[in-house]
């Protein structure tokens, strides 16, 4: 998937299975995975992308600073259970590449300083499972001032460059047109000789010519 944006650095920590005691089961059927955002600049997300490795479905959930400096950030589910692989029992989905946009998230995903994925594999077929290729992209707010710009350059290279596919070329017509125009003044000289010379002669006007009877 090809992207405008550069995706913003961050950290992502290695995955925490669920444990049972202080022993480590991958079996537990539960993984999590924190990204840690630059320190003290929060990102407005517009996508997260990866590439699955056997996981069942995701959950994201966003560590989101308030307005105000003194405000504690606070943890907010923004997308539950998002399926990766319809079967866990089947390798269908298994390793999909996936993307989460804002727009699926049910909280706005603005001012995050860490993103929490919990994986779930209720499969035990997989001895392992977690989310490789991790990237987030931050989303940029469109200029409406430089749309506008965008579309009057766009009209104005329209009227500097008419359509001409199909007419004939200019240069043609211009000389054709001169060609024409000394026609008709060679036209107009030869018709004056002529109406003169009827009435001429030998040097003489024909009076019965010239008779209105």
């Amino acid at each position: 998937m090809s992207h405008r944006v550069k995706p913003v650095t961050c950290t992502v920590k290695a995955p925490v299975y669920l444990q049972i005691g202080d022993k480590r089961t991958n079996g537990s059927g539960v993984c999590v995975l924190d990204i840690s955002l630059p320190f003290g600049k929060p990102v407005d997300i517009e996508e997260i992308a990866f590439k699955n490795y056997y996981t069942a479905s995701v959950t994201v959930r966003l560590l989101r600073r308030g307005a105000g400096q003194d405000t504690a950030a606070k943890w907010t589910t923004a997308l539950r259970d998002m399926t990766l692989m319809d079967n866990p029992h089947t390798e269908g989905g298994a390793q999909d590449y996936y993307s989460i946009h804002r727009t699926q998230m049910s909280v706005e995903a603005d001012n995050v300083v860490t993103v929490r994925l919990i994986l779930r594999q209720p499969s035990s077929a997989w001895m392992s499972f977690t989310l490789e290729e991790l990237q987030i992209f931050p989303h940029v707010a469109a200029d409406p001032d430089c749309d506008v710009s965008d579309w009057l350059s766009h009209l104005n290279m329209l009227d500097q460059q008419p359509e001409l596919e199909g007419l004939p070329d200019p240069q043609t017509v211009s000389s054709s047109i001169q060609q024409m125009w000394a026609l008709t003044e060679v036209m107009k000289s030869n018709q004056t000789a002529a109406s003169i010379g009827r009435f001429d002669v030998d040097g003489r006007y024909d009076l019965n010519l010239l008779s209105l009877s």
